[in-house]
């Protein structure tokens, strides 16, 4: 549909101005007050009735269409991460030890781009558009809340569309698959209690960090000998501490890490498989131990219809050359997940390298992609929301 390219390029350098301010100003999670306002004030603007406040920072626009229908919701992420910005940019953060490391500010201003090109739509659309931007999805979470608080109700939601502005593909590019598409980030801690004295005489203690290396080497046969090689499992150890002295054997050893799963059964066999190799090495060296396991967002799983719904909107707006299948599921987590839950929904991946042997590596201090990407973003969004309607 030319109208919505002709839009998108009539709000891109609104778009782009859009993302690279909030780049500026970039805000943690559930702390996103500049951010929320920046979208209400263009929402409010462009005469799209506003929610606010909703999960604390959450932002909820509603377009209705001139005709009754059904209602789809198109979301974005808001949040920022505590990483000082290296980045050689002109929208450089001006908030010290806080960047958008991951594109969620490109999120934002790719989905109030689509608010403007399906505001001007709106005569033509059968039903509802829901605008959600969603606080804190890198850390504590912010979907779930909005669930809580009544976001898929009034209107009530019939589907789901994300995307994530992905640094691993090239500039032009969408890949997405139907079935799982991340996994559950579920979090361990794993406290090892021993009996520390003098590094001279280690025969006098329980020494935690040897216990701790044994436990490391011995989870990593979970995923080689206690789950099946086709169903994909990571289980990483990302954190140890423990001792203060070259010469001193601690009392204690703190080991944190994270599981990464997707099938629900399998999310709930692992800890139950670490906390018996836990207790089991503990137990013979003469330890304790503490176990604590964090269950995260589930994994997310696209709708088989809604997916190749997507694709065949997609195909409009960057080339069918340029809609792929994604190879295999990220092991990354997307608390999207829960809208997916809910309602039939799919999520994409949108490219940003324009360097095929280098991608741009998100979390990083000099993570940066070009702005121009926005447009990209909101144009598959308005599409798929214009189809779907239809």
């Amino acid at each position: 549909m030319n109208h919505v390219k002709n839009l998108c390029e009539k709000y891109l350098e609104e778009m782009i101005a859009l993302r690279e301010t909030i780049h500026m100003y970039p805000e943690e999670d559930f702390k996103e007050f500049k951010t929320a306002k920046i979208i209400i004030d263009e929402l409010e603007k462009l005469g799209i009735k506003v929610q606010k406040n909703v999960a604390k920072t959450g932002v909820v626009g509603l377009i209705e269409g001139k005709y009754p229908g059904k209602t789809v919701l198109l979301r974005a992420d808001m949040d920022a991460l505590k990483i000082q910005e290296q980045a050689d940019v002109e929208y450089k953060s001006k908030v010290d030890g806080m960047m958008h490391a991951c594109g969620h500010d490109g999120h934002v201003a790719g989905l109030l781009g689509a608010a403007m090109i399906l505001n001007e739509l709106k005569d033509k659309l059968h039903g509802n558009v829901k605008l959600v931007f969603q606080p804190a999805e890198e850390i504590e979470g912010g979907a779930l809340p909005m669930i809580e608080e009544g976001v898929l109700e009034n209107p009530k939601v019939d589907v789901a569309f994300g995307a994530h502005l992905w640094g691993y593909l090239k500039e032009g590019e969408v890949h997405l698959k139907e079935g799982p598409m991340m996994a559950a980030p579920d979090i361990f801690n794993i406290k090892i209690i021993g009996k520390g004295g003098h590094g001279a005489i280690p025969q006098e203690t329980i020494d935690p960090i040897v216990i701790t290396c044994q436990i490391v080497n011995a989870l990593q046969t979970i995923v080689s000998r206690r789950t099946s090689p086709v169903d994909p499992v990571v289980v990483t150890c990302g954190k140890i501490q423990g001792g203060d002295s070259y010469n001193v054997i601690p009392n204690e050893v703190e080991l944190e890490g994270t599981i990464r799963t997707f099938k629900e059964e399998t999310r709930k066999l692992v800890p139950s498989i670490i906390e018996d190799l836990v207790r089991g090495i503990t137990t013979s060296q003469g330890a304790t131990y503490e176990f604590k396991y964090k269950a995260n967002y589930p994994a997310l799983i696209n709708d088989k219809y809604m997916t190749s719904f997507a694709k065949e909107s997609l195909k409009k707006v960057v080339g069918e050359e340029n809609v792929f299948d994604l190879k295999e599921p990220n092991m990354g987590g997307e608390d999207f997940a829960y809208f997916a839950q809910k309602v039939p929904s799919a999520f994409m991946f949108i490219g940003i390298a324009n360097n095929e042997s280098e991608p741009v590596i998100h979390h990083n201090p000099y993570f940066k992609w070009d702005s121009k990407n926005v447009g990209i973003l909101a144009q598959s969004l308005s599409q798929i929301a214009i189809d779907y309607l239809k």
